[in-house]
């Protein structure tokens, strides 16, 4: 069963795992059985009645949580846990979810995965999502960060974007904020705040997008995906836009869960998304979002985001 929350996270305890600490050290001082120990160990894990599930938001957050629905559904019978659902209300807020152990299971932005690794490396990605070929997204568990223009603007290069008004994602958007301040920067040769006029942020790639086509912002930095569910809803066209620029490719959005979690439990997260595939009753979730399967992913599969976390972090010294 899945139920929407909206309380704020609450810390959890670490008494457990100092706990588990002083019975492993006692057992070996006292020459006790390690099985004993060991069953302590396991034992100590997080076993939780329910598990906290949450998503970055974009435009209609609400919308993709019945999206979620059939992944929800599944995650609960194949865990045996009630699932709910912590509604966010930027990148910010699902990662202070994770850091407070309010938040178990999560879709992060690869940026907004590597602070939160960063920060507890207890969040730990499991996988992501083999994205179908679309309007602008390649095949694959990558996609790209573009920067559009609305077509008939007269802006149809890099220099005519200099003095303009420029919309960014969200602080903790990868290909809505941080490539454009570390990639695209060394593109024009300075930082984007000083070719820009001034840069905003929308809050969605998907405002984004609407952004430029309505004239409230001259050009956007937006997601490659993102931008091509704009698309497939109707609500602009792939004619309407000019694409300038298009980033190296970016790892797709990580699944991450809290490493403290019972070994079982998060052997049937991770089969809830890889084995989804061959399961009928989620081929619609799978539809919506562009996919095939979803791919096993590791913490190294994101060095590439750590690199340019590094690379901007080094520009503010």
């Amino acid at each position: 069963m899945l139920r929407k929350i909206w309380k704020l996270p609450i810390p959890v305890s670490m008494l457990g795992k100092g706990l588990t600490l002083g019975v492993g050290a006692v057992a070996l001082a006292m020459g006790l059985n390690l099985s004993t120990s060991s069953d302590a160990i396991a034992a100590s894990c997080e076993n939780p009645d329910s598990l906290t599930f949450a998503i970055i938001p974009t435009e209609e957050t609400v919308a993709e949580l019945q999206l979620y629905k059939p992944l929800t559904d599944r995650m609960a019978k194949l865990t045996g846990k009630k699932i709910e659902f912590f509604m966010p209300t930027s990148y910010a807020s699902v990662v202070e979810g994770l850091l407070s152990k309010f938040v178990d299971v999560a879709v992060l932005g690869p940026y907004s995965y590597v602070i939160a690794n960063s920060k507890d490396q207890d969040i730990e990605v499991f996988a992501t999502y083999a994205k179908k070929p679309g309007y602008l997204q390649e095949e694959g568990p990558g996609y790209k960060g573009v920067l559009v223009t609305k077509k008939g603007s007269g802006l149809t290069s890099i220099d005519s974007l200099k003095g303009k008004l420029v919309g960014l994602t969200d602080p903790g958007s990868t290909s809505g904020n941080l490539v454009p301040r570390v990639v695209f920067s060394k593109v024009i040769g300075m930082d984007i705040d000083d070719f820009f006029k001034k840069a905003v942020y929308t809050g969605s790639h998907e405002l984004s997008t609407v952004a430029v086509y309505q004239g409230k912002v001259d050009a956007a930095f937006v997601a490659s995906h993102r931008f091509d569910n704009v698309v497939a809803k109707g609500e602009v066209k792939l004619e309407d836009f000019n694409v300038l620029w298009s980033s190296p490719a970016i790892p797709q959005d990580p699944f991450v869960y809290r490493s403290p979690l019972c070994d079982n439990i998060k052997a049937n997260i991770r089969e809830t998304f890889l084995g989804l595939k061959d399961d009928p009753s989620a081929q619609a979730f799978l539809d919506n979002v562009k996919s095939n399967t979803f791919v096993s992913m590791s913490s190294a599969d994101y060095d590439v985001i750590r690199d340019l976390k590094k690379a901007k972090d080094a520009k503010k010294q």
